[in-house]
């Protein structure tokens, strides 16, 4: 019987290198991709049972990659293995599909597990935020905890891109759109989310995980 073929997408090498070995005894390992753009590359050309992505990379983040990948994969599954123990990206998470939220200082074994359970069908979610989360899943999105939710996914796209200091330019030649669209974007998520300049954009991005800080 052939082993699960899992997708590894995080930009920590020294996390990756763990990983390699965690995962070796029982999966099949196909790729590892830096970035959310390479994860959805990847992940067509690849076709794996699973990935396991962080969710802060360069280029796209890991929930707006996996947003964007479903749209041509519907059946695709994720775990996400993040540091940020914030409910809302576990939220923001399995809202957009994904059958595990695990934590990077979990033990190695939990992650294992996740895995296994996404492959059966089931979501797992790390036991320290299960309570909270299914509260939260439960009462509904409030825009108030997760402003990140009032931007269109084009638009925190562009957000990340801006963040780590990519010119309107170079955004609009990465998105294949034009310089004119993305200083749309940028002036009205401005307007939505009542800041006042680049400054206080790039702050909002690393605040609320859309870049890494």
């Amino acid at each position: 019987m052939s082993r699960p073929r899992v997708l590894l997408a995080d930009d920590h090498r020294i996390v990756v290198e763990g990983l390699r070995s965690l995962l070796a005894e029982e999966f099949n390992l196909v790729s590892v991709v830096e970035d959310g753009r390479a994860m959805i590359d990847a992940a067509k050309k690849l076709q794996p049972d699973i990935i396991v992505a962080d969710i802060a990379m360069p280029r796209l983040n890991g929930i707006d990659a996996f947003i964007q990948l479903r749209k041509d994969m519907p059946r695709m599954k994720a775990v996400f293995l993040t540091m940020h123990q914030e409910i809302a990206y576990a939220r923001r998470a399995l809202e957009a599909g994904a059958s595990g939220f695990v934590l990077k200082h979990a033990a190695p074994s939990e992650l294992i597990l996740a895995i296994r359970t996404a492959l059966s069908g089931n979501v797992y979610i790390t036991p320290s935020l299960t309570g909270e989360i299914l509260h939260a899943m439960r009462t509904g999105p409030n825009a108030s905890d997760q402003p990140a939710t009032q931007l269109t996914s084009r638009q925190r796209e562009i957000l990340q891109l801006l963040a780590e200091g990519r010119s309107a330019k170079e955004i609009a030649t990465s998105l294949e759109i034009s310089a004119r669209t993305v200083e749309f974007h940028k002036y009205h998520m401005m307007e939505v989310l009542g800041l006042r300049n680049n400054a206080a954009l790039i702050m909002f991005a690393v605040k609320h995980g859309l870049v890494s800080a």
